[in-house]
C-alpha cells in the first residue's frame, strides 16, 4: 500500500470515528460502511496483510531452476491426492508461490513452491477439466529466500524424498552459504542432520542407477552402503553388484518385467557385497604359466603352515609345475 493510500485510509478512519461521536451521524452510517472502515483501519495499522492471488494458465509458468522437486518424475500416482482434492473442491485452494519473470519471451512466472499443484492443474486441463486454472501468489524473493521458503514448505512432506532434498541442500550450500554451519542456522536445523543430507548427495551415480526411482533413496540406505563403499575390501564388489542390478532394472523396464523396489535394491547390494567378501579366499600368492593360465595358489593353513593348490587344467608340464612350486616356496616359506 502506498503512503498516499495509507494517509487516505487514515483520514477516512479519523473522519468516521469523529462522526461516531455524533448521535445523528451514528444512526445514518450504514453497517457495511463501518465494517469496511474497520477493515481499512486494521490494514492501515498492519494488523491485516492483504495478498493478491491470481488465476493463470499453467503454460505461463515454469519451474524455478532451484526447485527442490524432480518435476520430470511427477506422474498421476504421485499427484493422486491433489487430483482427487481439486476435483472434489472444483478448484485449487492453496496458491503456489511464484516470482514474476522479466525479459522471458516464453513464461511470465517461475514456480518456487507448488510443482505438484502446477502439474495437477496441467494434467486436469488435459483430461477433460479445461476450466481449471493455476492459482498463484506473486512474491519478490531473492534466490536464498526462495530456497528457504521452498524448504520450509516441503520439509515435513512425505512426498518429497531424502535424495531430492539432499541434492537441493548440496546445491544451496554451494550457491548461498559460505559454511555448512551458516546454512544449518538459517534452516533452523542441526549440523548433524544437515551433514547426513549432504552426505547422501555424494552417493555415486553407479549406485543411484540401481534404483528404478531415485526419489525412493533414503538416508538410511547410504549410511550402511557407505561403509562398504569406503572399505577397499568391499568397494569393488559393491560397484560390480551395482552395475549388475542397474542393468537388470533397465532390462525389466524395457521388457515390462519385475522391477525391484528401493528396499529390495538396498538388501541386494548389502547382501551380495558382503557375501562376495566372505566367499573370497585370501591367497598369499597366485602363479601363472608362461601362457597366462593360472597354475597354482598359495595360502596360509593355520598359524604355521601353508597350502599350495595346483590346478590340474593349467596346461603346464611337469618341469614348469616344479619350477613354479619352488618359486612359491622360496617367496613365502622362510628357513
Amino acid at each position: 500500500m502506498t503512503n498516499r493510500n495509507k494517509r487516505l485510509f487514515g483520514e477516512i478512519v479519523k473522519d468516521v470515528q469523529n462522526d461516531e461521536n455524533s448521535p445523528t451521524q451514528r444512526r445514518t452510517v450504514p453497517s457495511h460502511l463501518l465494517d469496511r472502515t474497520n477493515r481499512l483501519s486494521e490494514i492501515n495499522s498492519g494488523d491485516i496483510i492483504e495478498k493478491v492471488h491470481r488465476l493463470v494458465n499453467p503454460e505461463q509458468c515454469r519451474m524455478w531452476e532451484g526447485h527442490n522437486r524432480r518435476y520430470d518424475l511427477l506422474n498421476e500416482q504421485r499427484c493422486d491426492d491433489l487430483i482427487k482434492g481439486f476435483k472434489s473442491q472444483g478448484k485449487q485452494e492453496l496458491p503456489a508461490i511464484v516470482r514474476a519473470l522479466k525479459d522471458d519471451q516464453n513464461y511470465d512466472y517461475e514456480v518456487i513452491c507448488g510443482a505438484r499443484r502446477h502439474w495437477t492443474v496441467d494434467w486436469l486441463r488435459n483430461h477433460n477439466y479445461p476450466q481449471f486454472k493455476f492459482l498463484i501468489e506473486v512474491r519478490e524473493l531473492t534466490d536464498e529466500e526462495a530456497f528457504r521458503l521452498s524448504d520450509i514448505e516441503n520439509r515435513d512432506k512425505e512426498d518429497i524424498s531424502d535424495y531430492e532434498r539432499a541434492l537441493d541442500y548440496k546445491l544451496a550450500l554451494e550457491r548461498y552459504y559460505k559454511k555448512q554451519k551458516d546454512m544449518a542456522e538459517r534452516l533452523v536445523m542441526t549440523e548433524t542432520r544437515l551433514s547426513r543430507y549432504l552426505d547422501l548427495a555424494s552417493m555415486p551415480q553407479e549406485i543411484v542407477a540401481c534404483y528404478a526411482d531415485p526419489t525412493h533413496i533414503k538416508i538410511s540406505h547410504w549410511v550402511e552402503l557407505k561403509k562398504l563403499y569406503q572399505s577397499p575390501k568391499t568397494r569393488g564388489d559393491l560397484m560390480d553388484i551395482a552395475s549388475e542390478i542397474a542393468q537388470n532394472q533397465n532390462k525389466a523396464k524395457d521388457e515390462s518385467g519385475t522391477i525391484f523396489d528401493s528396499q529390495q535394491v538396498f538388501r541386494q547390494l548389502m547382501k551380495a557385497a558382503n557375501q562376495r567378501r566372505r566367499n573370497r579366499t585370501h591367497y598369499l600368492g597366485e602363479y601363472y604359466t608362461s601362457s597366462g593360465n593360472k597354475l597354482l595358489t598359495i595360502q596360509r593353513n593355520g598359524r604355521q603352515g601353508f597350502l599350495i593348490h595346483i590346478l590340474a587344467n593349467s596346461g603346464a608340464d611337469t618341469d614348469e609345475i616344479i619350477s613354479v612350486c619352488n618359486q612359491s616356496i622360496r617367496e613365502h616359506i622362510k628357513n
